[in-house]
């Protein structure tokens, strides 16, 4: 059986693949991983399929041991890959040897590490995924330290060849996000959906997989009334009372008593997961 030994995790390190979607009936949110456009890509590097399951790695300071043969590809944040001791590029294939370390340094853009290996990180499977859902507590633990994780069998699919333009590093700078109506937009004043629209916000640091909390101005709520919980969706703005606006992600719960005033479109949700905290986002009207 091939593995990886896992010598160092000193952040959030997740098994995650792209999640159990379908399931909110029964009260299971869709999980998966935040940057799905990343842990795709990353599989496809190693040749696996797109839903594959890989590791969701937080800032870096991750590091495993292969103990056979096997191939890794790294994408979503940029930082400091090291594939048996020499420096290896984020965004490419990288032939492990058995013994070599995988490690991932600091990040310096972005903030989500997406990990691929070669047949997949082979968990056992929780209602058809092995996403780690973190409200829910479903899925493999978190990785620590000490942790062998499972390789799957190797994908039919060769490992392809792909030039330079896969590589796409998160930005630095401000962030602009496509916003769709949401279904309670009429619960906070024109002049505060206008200012939604208008006004930098910064990622709080009360920020996770569950929601990305917004510092800005305060969002003047028209109705104060208590709102009967209703359905959650990834990507949907809700409005505290004290007009904190926080965006909804994929540990989400599947209801919530919150106006959902905005939606982050679908295409720009990957972003909000490689924002760091402090980082500027900005809204724009999606067409």
């Amino acid at each position: 059986m091939t593995a990886l030994h896992v010598e160092a995790a000193s952040g959030s390190v997740l098994v995650q693949d792209l999640g159990r979607p379908g399931l909110a009936r029964m009260g299971v949110s869709a999980s998966g991983a935040l940057d799905r456009a990343a842990m795709a890509l990353a599989n496809r590097l190693v040749g696996n399929p797109d839903d594959a399951a890989g590791l969701e790695v937080v800032l870096g300071g991750f590091r495993a041991v292969a103990d056979a043969d096997l191939w890794v590809a790294v994408a979503g944040a940029w930082g400091p890959v090291r594939v048996g001791g020499r420096d290896a590029w984020p965004y490419r294939a990288h032939r492990v040897r058995a013994g070599d370390p995988i490690e991932l340094g600091p990040a310096v853009r972005g903030l989500r590490y997406a990990l691929a290996v070669r047949g997949g990180v082979d968990e056992t499977p929780v209602l058809g995924s092995r996403s780690r859902d973190t409200l829910a507590g479903l899925g493999p633990e978190p990785v620590r330290a000490g942790r062998m994780l499972r390789v799957g069998a190797e994908p039919a699919a060769s490992v392809p060849l792909l030039d330079d333009d896969a590589a796409y590093p998160p930005p630095t700078g401000a962030v602009t996000l496509g916003l769709l109506p949401g279904p309670r937009a009429d619960w906070v004043t024109d002049a505060a959906l206008r200012a939604l629209y208008e006004s930098p916000w910064r990622l709080s640091a009360s920020a996770d997989r569950i929601g990305a909390r917004l510092e800005g101005p305060a969002i003047e709520r028209r109705v104060t009334a208590e709102l009967p919980s209703e359905p959650t969706v990834a990507g949907g703005i809700q409005v505290t009372g004290a007009g904190v606006p926080t965006i909804l992600l994929a540990d989400r719960p599947v209801t919530g008593g919150y106006p959902v005033v905005a939606i982050v479109e679908p295409a720009s949700l990957d972003l909000v997961a490689q924002v760091r905290p402090g980082q500027e986002i900005r809204f724009r009207h999606a067409r």
